[in-house]
């Protein structure tokens, strides 16, 4: 995944402390790990086990001449078998079920600092990249914690068995085959740096593949429109084909080091061959030692190879987890605030406000301007003037660069986030609807509403007016995102939704701006019973809409240089005026 870098965010993490903390979500599993561990090592010495089971073959067979090895061998092969497979089944059991627990753990932590997280973050990455971090790299960490941890300590064991079973039969002959270990060793290491570089970026094609489809998918309507299928299909394209030129990097690597893994292994294998035949001929091993012998030699290099293989799992895992904890590690929400509020007034004062998104030049400056209990106060302006800025300020959506936002006549700072928050509802120009009816819509996170109190919402937003006709009423599905409603009816559901809430502070962002004249006059009937009694702040892009209000703010480059009632601010011929007068003409 690609985050904006931050100072916070542009060091890598060690990948010690990766997998440390990697596997701090597999701790509370310890006594199923330990399980995982017993089969693992059933499983590895069942290999040493049946190099010994081929020495005792061959020499009672050929040496010994016994007759019991006719019963005896068979018998021992099917234990051996039997010891191996429930070994194997222990271990791969085990390790999987820690696994999908660390998948479950680690994706209900990042859900919940998403959450958590400030909109400031989300203004610096994309949501399809985050949804990649919490979709992909998360079966990638799992991987990381659980499957390569299997592999390695189970062929890890089997490779040290293995060299104890060679040094009991000849230390000499086993200490020549070691003097490969050093160039295998060092393969390894670099192998691994090349595995964990090409994951980071394998992840971040993921990343912008991701994006890719999700705004496709979208604006599917847009491209439509203009028809540009073949133009996002060229994008995919791209965004795929520069994900499997990464994946390709790594295959490639992989498949360079097995092949030369393999040849060190084989031309070790030949010196011994050469070393112990002699040895055969001077010092008499009998053919069932020099047959055990090769045997576990011959067995070490299928466990090599799947350690080697593993680290490209390892090193992706790590990649993963690093872009996983650089989310976990990004502060949450300012919430440090003590001031309890249990229902404001309503009163709201902006005391030489100033504000800045990061990076940028200040949205707002030295705005100050005070809003009366149960006043409605338009806030208007040309597109991008700070309008919504401003009004994002009051539920602390982002905090002030510079002066106080007050409600009640203390700092928003103040107050805890939640308390304030549950006295601000807010109607925007893009309607937020979740998967679900339109009663659960209305009722969203809103505890104990009563069949009465949510009529009286639904009828004063003008929702019976067609939920009436509905089949299934108030339970009708709005489909994904609200698909199936059109733009007013959306609208009047986030209405009723405000009315159900009943918060003393009112925000208006441009609520009635994409919706044609017969549904703004329905959503304006229903907003006019909403406003009633409450203080509420509209960002209007039609003056008319705006006349009757207590007070108009007239906001230019982020700075407010009008104020006042309608009729007084048309007899100062300012800016507002002109902007009044712009608009009859057009």
């Amino acid at each position: 995944m690609t985050l904006t870098p931050t100072s916070s965010e542009a060091t890598s993490l060690p990948a010690a402390q990766v997998y440390r903390r990697l596997l701090r979500y597999a701790h509370p599993y310890w006594p199923m790990f330990l399980v995982g561990v017993v089969g693992m090592m059933l499983f590895a010495s069942a290999s040493v086990v049946q190099a010994k089971l081929v020495q005792s073959f061959l020499d009672g067979t050929f040496v010994r001449q016994d007759p019991r090895v006719l019963y005896e061998v068979p018998l021992q092969l099917i234990a051996l078998f039997t010891w191996r497979g429930v070994g194997d089944f222990l271990s791969v059991y085990a390790m999987a079920w820690i696994g999908r627990q660390i998948v479950k753990a680690v994706r209900a932590d990042l859900f919940r600092h998403f959450l958590d997280l400030p909109s400031a973050f989300y203004d610096r990455n994309s949501s399809a990249q985050l949804l990649s971090t919490l979709t992909f790299n998360t079966e990638l960490v799992a991987e990381a914690a659980t499957n390569t941890v299997t592999s390695m300590i189970q062929d890890s064991l089997t490779i040290i068995g293995l060299l104890g079973y060679l040094l009991y039969q000849n230390w000499r002959l086993t200490l020549f085959v070691l003097a490969v270990a050093p160039l295998i060793a060092g393969l390894i290491q670099a192998v691994n740096k090349a595995f964990r570089r090409y994951s980071a970026r394998i992840q971040n094609s993921m990343g912008d593949l991701t994006k890719v489809a999700k705004e496709a998918l979208d604006g599917h309507r847009l491209i439509k429109l203009f028809n540009a299928q073949a133009y996002e299909a060229q994008r995919f394209e791209a965004s795929i084909e520069a994900n499997r030129f990464q994946n390709m990097k790594m295959i490639r690597v992989r498949a360079i080091a097995n092949p030369v893994v393999q040849l060190l292994a084989a031309i070790a294998l030949a010196a011994v061959l050469y070393v112990a035949i002699g040895t055969v001929l001077a010092h008499g091993m009998t053919v069932g030692q020099f047959t055990g012998f090769m045997t576990a030699l011959m067995t070490m290099p299928a466990p090599l190879k799947r350690l080697i293989a593993v680290s490209g799992s390892l090193q992706q895992g790590l990649s993963a987890g690093e872009s996983v904890f650089k989310v976990l590690d990004q502060p949450g929400e300012p919430d440090l605030g003590q001031r309890a509020l249990v229902r404001a007034r309503g009163a709201i004062r902006f005391e030489a406000v100033s504000f800045a998104y990061a990076d940028k030049e200040p949205a707002l400056s030295e705005v100050s301007f005070w809003v009366e209990p149960g006043q409605k106060v338009a806030i208007i302006g040309r597109s991008g003037s700070g309008k919504s800025t401003l009004v994002g300020l009051v539920a602390r959506f982002y905090d002030v660069t510079k002066g106080r936002v007050c409600v009640d006549e203390h700092d928003v700072r103040d107050y805890r986030l939640a308390d304030l928050r549950a006295n601000v509802s807010l109607v925007s120009q893009d309607v937020v609807l979740l998967e679900g009816t339109i009663r659960e819509n209305i009722i969203f996170n809103t505890q104990h509403v009563a069949e009465a109190r949510l009529q009286d919402a639904a009828r004063a937003a003008h929702l019976l007016e067609f939920t009436d006709s509905l089949p299934r009423g108030l339970d009708t599905p709005v489909g994904d995102r609200g698909v199936l409603l059109s733009g007013g009816q959306r609208q009047r559901i986030a209405i009723a939704r405000a009315l159900v809430r009943d918060a003393p502070i009112l925000i208006l962002d441009e609520a009635t701006s994409a919706l044609d004249n017969e549904s703004e006059r329905i959503v304006r009937d229903a907003l006019s019973q909403l406003m009633a009694n409450r203080t509420t702040l509209v960002v209007a892009h039609r003056l008319a809409t705006v006349e009757s209000a207590d007070q108009i703010l007239v906001i230019e480059d982020g700075r407010l240089v009008e104020s006042g009632r309608h009729e007084a601010l048309l007899a100062q011929k300012g800016a507002y005026a002109a902007l009044y007068q712009r608009e009859l003409a057009g």
